[in-house]
Parts: C-alpha cells; structure tokens; sequence
C-alpha cells in the first residue's frame, strides 16, 4: 500500500534544537520583528541584516538580544548559519537570500513565499516544554491561525508544567516500571488522575510527592483519589464561564449545581457526568448545607471528581468558604474555580458601571438577609455618598431595604435599579430611585435572581445600556424625552 501526498508539497513535521545556534535574518520591517522573536524563543543567536531598523528591532539590538548588521544582504553573510530567514518586500532580495542557503544547504523561510523555502513556520500554541505545530502547508495562514485560536482556549497553560513534571520522574518510571506496557498504564493514570489534577489546581508540590510515593511505592496502579473543584459559574450566560472552569467541568465524574445555574451551564459538563441538583432557594433547600457538604466529601473519598458548581462566585455570597472549611477538615484536595460575580455582570449588562471618578469612588456588596433571614444591614456602611452600593438576594426585602438606605441618609431621589435575570436573554432593568423602586419592582412583579444597584452611577444607563434590546429602547425614550 502507497502513501501519497494530497497536497503540491508535502512537508515534513519535525522540531529543530536551535538553541545557541547562530542564525540570519533579513530584512528590517514589522514582518522581520516578529520572525526575529520566534526565533529568539526558540534559543537561536539572531544576526539581522539590513540597511534599516523598524522600531521593535531597534529595540531588541539596543537591548542586545539581535546582532544588526547594517546593509544590505550579502551571499556570503550565510556562512556559517544554520538557519536563515528573508522578511523583505523585495523579491530580488528573497530570491538571492534562497539561492544562498539552497547552496549551503541551509534550512530557509522566505515569509510568505513557500515556493522559495525550504521549511515554513507553523502557527504554534505554546506551553513549554509543549508545542503544538499547525501548518496548512501555507495554503491558508488564516485557518492555522484559527485553528490555534480553537486550541489556544482548549489546552491549559498547566499542561507544560505537568510535561515538565513527568520529565523530573521519567527516569524513575523507566525502572520501576522496565517493562514499556505497564510504564504506558502508568502515565495514562498520571495525566488522567489526581496527580494532574493537583498541577492543574496549581498544587505542584503535592502533585511531586504523590507521583514520587507512588513510584517508590508497591502497589502497581496509582492510589484512588478524589478531588472537589469549587467552580464559579457566573451570573448566567454561558459565555461568562471561564476557561478553567469549563475544563474542570468537561473531566468531572459528578456535577453539584444550585437553582442560579442556568441549564445551559449545566449542559456544558461531559455527557457521561452525574448531575445532582442541590440547589438552594429560600425557605426550599433540596440539600441543606451540612448535607452537600457531607455529599462533596463522600464522593470524594470514592475517588469522584466533583464540580461543585455555584451561581456567580463561590466566595461572594456562595457559602463557598463554608464547603472547602468541610473539605480541608476532612483532608478532601480542593481548588477554588472564581467565576464572574452577580454584581460586576449584572452591572456590566445593564451599562451601569460599579465605579466612575465623577460618580463613585467605592463600591459595597452587601447580601440582602443574613442567615436568620432578617435585613439588619450595616446602614452607616452602606448609606456613604459617592459610593455604590450593590445588594444581592435583595428583592424579598426591598422595600425595608430602600427605607433604610433612606433613614440612614441617602436621598430619596438617589438613583436605583433591578437588573432581573442578569446578563440571560430574559434580563430586565427596572429603573427609578430609591423611593419610586419598590413600588416600581411590584408593579413588574420582579423575581429573584435580581439585584439592587443603588448609586449616582445608575444615571449613567441611560447613555451607556447596551445589552439585547435595552439599547435600541433607551435610545427610543431618550427621543422622546427630547
């Protein structure tokens, strides 16, 4: 059976060790400066020759990271040179660069010419000592370029420290383990295990000394271990989830989500994941605290990965410190995953910015009820001027809420808004002021989530909505007040 290429070229995917190896650049432009730190990254003593320099490598000779030699190319500046690259706009000039180094069989890039080269530059997405090559065979820089964008958000930053991990230990494995099978099981369970999950969480101290204790230990296969990830889902929109957490969510085993997760967050965890509703609502708990707690510790003590999944972010109002107190009492191995707060996406949503130099020089997050239910606030804390005063969990008690920002010195007429279901396709802003609001809320029959905004910056919305609908709508009762 033949291989046959199925392009005009067929190239041949290989990484050079360049490191300390002298190379030639020509040319002097934007395109050159860039050519010029690939190869920096990759070790290569850079010598650039060209009449002129475009300000970044000027930069780069002054800090003497390039050599410059100032003209024009010569052949015989190869020489010597086990890499050479031409970024010039003149053909002349890339043409004589490639005869040059097609004598001196020397590797050669012309940028953007891959009739004149020898080898092409890949797209590469970078985690060191990992790289990942993209190449198109120059047919289409665009799509490599998209395609490393793609992988770019799929593969942690993590994934070369734990290559840079199993570096340390690859001598190790090799006599524990002589036999290439049982070491090929061995690796499978380290950077699908606990191990990886502890460098991923950035505990790479532990993550050493349980791959060390298991390589000096008896047993054949790594030790069952759980770990729980206390994940920040954010206010709603599944574009807000951060990369971090939608990696930990596609690897867990088991999925605890609360009532403020959207379904479609929840839909993002892997199809074989367990999906356990616990959420809590007021005066309706389908799990009461000590129970998800008791919950988190069980699955991990039978070698689960948990998400603990939470609206917004676990420490802000989520109860999260309570639930990793838990865990690290029973000895469970934790990471905390931050998500967008309800405050800071509900305000960006609703074009409300938390602070502005000429309205708000602080901002206050307070939860609308304590743990007996009551609203007994810290008034003189919140009632400041020049603050914003953002209150989550605020809706069942706006009205006492309102007349106390008001009691303690607020004016009346302070601007205040809603943003119901924020930064969801269904969100609404109910705006008025402190006085006008509880009114306002019951007559738009407002229900949780929701969050109260109260601060001169509330004024800013009506230039600065953009979200959905709300644009076009202010837009149309701005016209109209006019």
């Amino acid at each position: 059976m033949s291989i046959a290429p199925t392009a005009d070229r067929a190239y041949f995917a290989a990484f050079l060790d360049l490191k300390g190896k002298p190379g030639i650049l020509v040319g002097g432009g934007p395109v050159a400066a860039l050519k010029a730190e690939t190869l920096l990254r990759s070790g290569v003593r850079v010598t650039v020759v060209a009449p002129e320099l475009c300000p970044r490598l000027t930069e780069l000779t002054l800090l003497g990271t390039v050599r410059h030699e100032a003209r024009r190319f010569q052949a015989g500046d190869l020489v010597g040179a086990e890499i050479a690259i031409s970024a010039t706009d003149d053909v002349a000039v890339n043409e004589a660069v490639a005869a040059a180094a097609r004598a001196l069989r020397i590797p050669v890039n012309v940028a953007d010419d891959p009739a004149r080269s020898s080898f092409i530059m890949p797209s590469v997405v970078d985690r060191p000592p990992v790289q990942i090559a993209i190449s198109t065979a120059g047919a289409s820089p665009v799509l490599a370029r998209k395609l490393r964008m793609l992988i770019e958000t799929a593969v942690p930053h993590a994934f070369g420290r734990l290559a840079a991990l199993a570096a340390r230990f690859r001598a190790d494995s090799r006599r524990r383990y002589p036999e290439p099978e049982a070491r090929r099981r061995f690796w499978e369970e380290v950077v699908d295990g606990p191990v990886a999950d502890l460098v991923f969480s950035g505990a790479e101290l532990a993550a050493a000394q349980q791959l060390q204790e298991s390589l000096a230990g008896q047993a054949d296969a790594m030790p069952v271990a759980g770990f729980v990830s206390l994940v920040g889902a954010g206010p709603g929109n599944p574009e807000l989830l951060t990369l971090r957490a939608l990696r930990v969510m596609q690897s867990a085993n088991v999925v605890l989500y609360d009532h403020l997760v959207a379904p479609a967050l929840v839909d993002l965890a892997r199809r074989d994941a367990e999906r356990m509703y616990v959420g809590k609502e007021k005066d309706r708990h389908a799990l009461g605290q000590d129970e998800i707690n008791a919950l988190m510790v069980r699955l991990a003590r039978e070698g689960k990965r948990v998400v603990r999944l939470k609206g917004g972010d676990p420490f802000i109002f989520g109860r999260g410190g309570e639930e990793i107190e838990a865990l690290a009492a029973q000895g469970v191995a934790f990471e905390v995953v931050p998500g967008v707060t309800a405050a800071a996406g509900a305000a960006a949503y609703a074009g409300i910015p938390l602070t502005h130099r000429d309205y708000a020089q602080s901002c206050v997050f307070a939860t609308g009820h304590l743990k007996d239910g009551s609203a007994q606030l810290d008034w003189d804390a919140l009632a400041r001027p020049k603050q914003t005063v953002a209150i989550y969990m605020g809706v069942g008690g706006l009205e006492k809420i309102c007349a106390g920002l008001i009691a303690h010195g607020l004016s009346p007429e302070l601007p205040a808004a809603l943003v119901e279901k924020a930064t969801w396709p269904e969100q609404r802003v109910i705006e008025g002021t402190l006085a006008t609001l509880p009114g306002l809320a019951v007559k738009a029959a407002v229900k949780p989530p929701a969050l109260l905004i109260a601060g001169e910056v509330v004024r800013l919305r009506a230039r600065l909505g953009w979200y959905g609908g709300e644009r076009a709508q202010l837009a149309s009762h701005a016209t109209h007040e006019a």
